[in-house]
């Protein structure tokens, strides 16, 4: 966000040089007022991730298909939009896993969203994800061993006035198969 707003400054200042270049014929750089400036500061206090990954090794019996847990925690004040989100224009949140050699992971399933609307629209309905979020993928490894399992979440997380661009968090999860 700070590469956003260097960049904004230098943007302003190409214009009000320009600005200045045309009406004196002077190619001296002059400060701009105060209104000119766009004010954006507040981004810098938002957090990076609206999501953080909070993964455990995970002990599996190697032959065996077994439920893992993956719990990814959302920041107070966020939410992001469910795997079924409501509208075609909503970024639903989406855990992919990479191949691993030796792991076979099935179909990965998400919980229900929660219900949430905005207060200056009440009639539309979201279905989003709040606090906690559990996602389980069924996962086999063939043979007994030490295994890590890569992937990243999608997500777009909004908070009660706006929402954010998607992002993506690493996921990365160690398996010991006896």
């Amino acid at each position: 966000m700070r590469l956003l707003s260097a960049a904004l400054v230098v943007v302003a200042a190409a214009f009000a040089w320009k600005a200045g270049a045309q009406s004196s014929r002077s190619a001296t750089l002059r400060p701009m007022s105060a209104p000119a400036a766009p004010q954006i500061t507040w981004l810098d206090d938002r957090p990076k991730e609206f999501v953080a990954a909070v993964t455990e090794p995970k002990t599996l019996n190697a032959g065996r298909r077994q439920d893992v847990e993956l719990l990814f925690r959302i920041q107070d004040g966020f939410h992001i939009n469910s795997h079924t989100p409501k509208s075609e224009l909503l970024i639903r949140t989406e855990l992919t896993l990479q191949p691993t050699a030796g792991i076979t992971v099935g179909r990965i399933s998400y919980p229900q969203g929660h219900p949430y609307t905005f207060s200056f629209d009440p009639r539309e309905k979201l279905d989003v994800y709040t606090g906690a979020l559990t996602i389980v993928a069924p996962v086999q490894a063939k043979h007994p061993g030490s295994y890590t399992l890569r992937g990243e979440l999608q997500y777009q997380a909004c908070d009660n006035a706006s929402c954010y661009p998607a992002q993506k968090i690493p996921v990365k999860l160690e398996i010991v198969a006896r």
